[in-house]
């Protein structure tokens, strides 16, 4: 089958390639750098599995391109993974850029099945049939990590297609039949409950993390050991020892878009729990900050706070509304000089904070070194470091 892919982002990649093993695959993009990377078998983003079945199939059975025309012409599938980022004025993601490309694939190829996999809000793609006067529109949502999306597509928890028909059974099948993970549960649902199962899974995930958060943040306040608790803690099997670490806050690209998006379709909806969610974050990073500035010492402003990496996690590039960010704002607004360290960044400073080239450098002008997560090359300098890593884990 011909399938093509719009975006090349985590969500278009991994499932580029996932299905470029047994079909012919094209991906769009807008940014000519991008197409021109993939095309020489270079991987624009960092992901593991990725980097490594790109030389594989590119230039066979994969291959990007600008042209709309190339791609989604005769194309049996058209896989939607373009950006919806979540806009707080309008507390709504910001679907332009999906309907940009349906409006191109109606134009072009009409019979086509499109599969949305960007996040949507609940309700969308019922809205999207009416507002083209098509029925060839169907989301599936994705479970994908960051820095591990194409392992998490060759390895799925479950496949989700908000359609209950034959051409939702077969690109199931697509996607069954690319995994190295045999017997995949699969599930059937209408499209409006798939956008909500993304949204309440995300969110459940974004609970997790606050929760273990706050016990740490109980654990700080009263000088109580925060590993032995969560331990005695995820020693029952209901609750586990799994996703236990505390950090900064949630972060990334889906968990804080996605819980504000959930929130917002609860407005006519009695809760507390999920407003509690969204808050709990915003609480986190004011304990984390506060720790931080008391940790200086006397006259703060004349010291310097390293931030030592903006990523979220290992194996990732992406510092798209990472919780590390929300610590630096709280920190500089108290005066005090904020300086990075990452590796992945060109420039010289990183919204009016000094960006260190040289590591050795930053470690030495830094008074305080603030980790999401303890990494080998801190040991050295262990004094100077805060984190909240129990587990050394993501």
């Amino acid at each position: 089958m011909k399938i093509a892919i719009a975006g090349t982002g985590y969500v278009g990649l991994s499932n580029g390639l996932l299905l470029a093993q047994q079909n012919e695959v094209v991906a769009l993009d807008i940014v000519p750098q991008k197409v021109e990377l993939i095309n020489n078998g270079i991987s624009p983003i960092e992901d593991k599995e990725i980097e490594e079945f790109l030389p594989k199939y590119i230039g066979k059975s994969f291959r990007a391109t600008l042209d709309k025309q190339e791609a989604y012409k005769e194309a049996d599938f058209i896989i939607i993974a373009t950006p919806t980022d979540y806009d707080p004025e309008t507390n709504y993601f910001n679907t332009k850029s999906i309907e940009a490309v349906i409006k191109d694939v109606l134009e072009i190829n009409p019979n086509a099945t499109m599969v949305i996999k960007s996040t949507i809000p609940v309700g969308y793609t019922k809205s999207l049939r009416e507002k083209f006067n098509t029925n060839n529109i169907i989301f599936s949502p994705e479970f994908l990590r960051e820095g591990k999306a194409l392992y998490d597509n060759l390895y799925p928890s479950r496949i989700i297609v908000g359609e209950k028909s034959k051409r939702a059974e077969l690109f199931a099948a697509l996607l069954a039949k690319g995994a190295i993970k045999q017997d995949v549960p699969v599930l059937f649902t209408n499209s409006t409950e798939a956008e909500a199962i993304k949204l309440f899974a995300n969110t459940y995930l974004a609970m997790r993390v606050a929760y273990f958060n706050e016990l740490d943040s109980y654990c700080m306040e009263h000088n109580l050991n925060t590993q032995d608790i969560i331990e005695g803690v995820g020693l029952d099997p209901r609750i586990g020892m799994h996703y236990n670490n505390p950090s900064f806050g949630y972060g990334g690209y889906c968990l804080p878009k996605d819980t504000k998006q959930l929130l917002a379709n609860y407005k006519d909806v009695p809760s507390n729990l999920i407003e509690a969610i969204v808050n709990a974050n915003a609480t986190r990073k004011d304990v984390i900050a506060n720790t931080i500035i008391k940790k200086l010492g006397s006259n703060p402003q004349e010291k310097i706070v390293g931030i030592y990496r903006l990523v979220m996690k290992s194996g990732s590039d992406n510092f798209r509304s990472s919780a590390i960010q929300g610590i630096m704002k709280r920190v500089k607004a108290k005066g005090i000089e904020v300086v990075v360290y990452e590796p992945v960044l060109n420039d010289e400073h990183f919204f009016g904070s000094r960006v260190i080239k040289d590591f050795d450098e930053f470690k030495k002008i830094s008074n305080i070194i603030v980790a999401n997560r303890l990494e080998e090359s801190l040991k050295d300098v262990q004094d100077k470091v805060f984190t909240r890593d129990i587990f050394n884990s993501d």
